[in-house]
């Protein structure tokens, strides 16, 4: 197999995709719907404080990133995006930063979403995704600093 052939292999091929949906034209009980197929993802709070680069509110939504245990095609998760009314059907490049993002987690400048308020179907540890390093050694030296002061 030469090096041209290697490079396309995975092509289009993904653990991690993301779509939007509003909540007009998203399928009756569609929450239930991930939630029985199974179908690994993050729900997000609805993003109803969200505003456009000129400050006017854009449309209510949520954020859904799918977190398969294999690659898939994108038709296959288009398959998925369809049956629950879902806009759009993307790649994800960083797991752990979409996640994120489904809070504005890194953007202060953008309204801020409860974590709490994340849907995790089929399994999956929202909190346990976000974490980063930084965070278990600010845990640490809090203990740390519990433990000094007692």
């Amino acid at each position: 197999m030469s090096k041209s052939e290697k490079s396309t292999l995975g092509r289009g091929r993904t653990r991690s995709w993301a779509t939007v949906v509003y909540p007009e034209s998203v399928a009756e009980g569609w929450v239930n719907i991930l939630a029985e197929k199974c179908v690994p993802c993050f729900i997000s709070p609805l993003h109803d404080r969200d505003v456009n680069a000129t400050g006017e509110p854009k449309k209510p939504h949520y954020h859904i990133l799918f977190l398969f245990d294999s690659v898939k095609e994108r038709d296959q998760v288009v398959d998925i995006v369809q049956m629950i009314g879902g806009v759009g059907c993307e790649k994800v490049a960083s797991t752990r930063g979409y996640a994120r993002y489904l809070c504005h987690l890194d953007n202060p400048d953008k309204a801020q979403y409860d974590s709490g308020d994340v849907i995790a179907c089929a399994g999956l540890d929202y909190l346990d995704t976000i974490g980063l390093a930084s965070d278990k050694y600010l845990a640490l030296e809090e203990m740390q600093d519990f433990v000094d002061a007692q």
